[in-house]
């Protein structure tokens, strides 16, 4: 009997035609879940005669009790070569493989420049405007040129970013746990001496840090306290980097400016989240890493997997 592979949380519809999946004609049986479920028996009605599961970055966690429901799985193809959604350990100990795919950088950096510069233009504001017969004009937008953009990472993305920043005649100053003087210096940036340094001076705040046990609520009450009434707090990169609920009374009492968000605790985010509707939250879908090209690459590299899998030679295994 020939395997059978579960796509999962294929939201947009277009798995299957962003990458030739021809290889595996014949060879496995193939199908895709476009709704993302929440349910765990309904996860495991729906996937449980599956040896193949792919999924996309972190929207499907499979901890070890899920995995202990799926005694056939033997193959986990996950978009990026990380995804803390899956325990690694446990799926290794019940014979399961693991693999990954290749991730562009330019994608999310390309969206935090998107949310950055839709805040300091208020563009959800005055589209909204615009669509509804609003007032012609009504906000004075903040010029970037000459204003502090923090960073707080400053890997791949946050490096990218930083010199799209310069390019825009920002001073980028940088933060992260183990950020030396020479790093920062090798991407034209400054380093701060601290987080809350960095807080404390910038009108734009942009994270790009991986979520860990040390990073997770960086940016908590005390931290958000740090940052100048009018600046914004932009996240593409994790959401339990911020404390949620101290970033929700900071945006509801007007003590920061505005956010620009595209990852959330829950996802998808539910309808009558607050962050839904605030009037100075420009909210997206994670849409990050949500491209043609990256979507290309993801599911053509998860071919690549499943085809090397099944000849006994897997590539690109995680852990």
């Amino acid at each position: 009997m020939k395997p059978r592979c579960a796509i999962l949380d294929d939201y947009q519809g277009v798995a299957l035609s962003s990458a030739d999946w021809s290889p595996l004609d014949g060879r496995v049986d193939v199908r895709v879940l476009r709704e993302h479920l929440t349910d765990r028996d309904a996860l495991v009605a729906a996937v449980e005669d599956c040896e193949i599961l792919v999924v996309m970055r972190e929207r499907t966690p499979l901890d070890a009790d899920l995995l202990a429901r799926l005694p056939r799985l033997r193959l986990i193809v996950t978009s990026g070569m990380r995804n803390a959604s899956i325990d690694v350990a446990a799926a290794r100990a019940r014979g399961v493989v693991v693999c990954g795919t290749a991730s562009a950088s330019e994608p999310p950096t390309e969206l935090t420049w998107a949310l950055i510069l839709g805040l300091a233009r208020q563009v959800h504001t005055e589209h909204r405007a615009m669509r509804e017969g609003g007032p012609w004009q009504s906000t004075v937008g903040l010029d970037l040129a000459g204003r502090v953009l923090g960073l707080v990472g400053l890997g791949k993305i946050g490096g990218r970013v930083a010199r799209i920043g310069l390019a825009f005649g920002m001073d980028v100053v940088a933060w992260s746990p183990h950020l030396t003087d020479e790093r920062a210096a090798e991407h034209g940036v400054r380093r701060a001496g601290g987080l809350h340094e960095l807080l404390g001076a910038a009108d734009v705040v942009s994270l790009h840090l991986v979520l860990s046990d040390r990073t997770r609520g960086l940016i908590g009450e005390p931290e958000l306290a740090a940052m100048r009434p009018h600046a914004y707090l932009v996240n593409t990169s994790r959401a339990g980097l911020v404390d949620g609920a101290a970033l929700l009374r900071a945006l509801r009492e007007g003590r920061i400016a505005g956010a620009g968000l595209d990852v959330y605790g829950t996802e998808p985010l539910p309808a009558d989240d607050p962050l839904r509707t605030l009037p100075n939250v420009l909210a997206l879908p994670h849409l990050g890493y949500v491209t043609e090209a990256n979507y290309a690459r993801y599911f053509g590299q998860a071919v690549e997997d499943i085809e090397a899998w099944l000849a006994g030679a897997p590539v690109r295994e995680l852990g």
